[in-house]
């Protein structure tokens, strides 16, 4: 069984609009193919107005670990160069490269760090 918000990021729609048009706090696999296969108008429509914009959800990976997860992006994120989860420390990120400062953004996710590398200020 999956939940709404397994089927939400499948539909690449908000769990606000899954609640909304019906979608059960538990579904099948097969009920989520069928919704797929064949979406009500409201999904047709929702898929047909989001062409070209951000995505509904992004699968945030750690650098380090691998471990992954499905979060809804916020106006405000860069394009992130790594990630780290709460289980490491920022020093098993590869190396900042040369002439380059990075800056950390926290909170990205549950438990996910974003880092940026950006190029430094020319020294005087």
């Amino acid at each position: 069984m999956l939940t709404r918000r397994d089927a939400a990021i499948a539909l690449d729609i908000p769990l606000e609009m899954a609640a909304r048009h019906g979608i059960p706090a538990r579904l099948s696999e097969a009920e989520l193919r069928a919704l797929i296969a064949e979406p009500p108008a409201w999904l047709a429509q929702s898929k047909a107005n989001r062409t070209g914009k951000r995505p509904v959800w992004l699968h945030l990976t750690c650098t380090v670990c691998g471990f992954t997860e499905a979060v809804r992006p916020k106006k405000w994120w860069p394009d992130f160069d790594f990630l780290y989860c709460a289980s490491h420390p920022a020093r098993e990120l590869p190396p900042t490269a040369p002439g380059c400062v990075r800056c950390e953004y926290e909170e990205v996710g549950t438990r996910l760090t974003g880092v940026v590398d950006e190029p430094g200020a020319p020294s005087a």
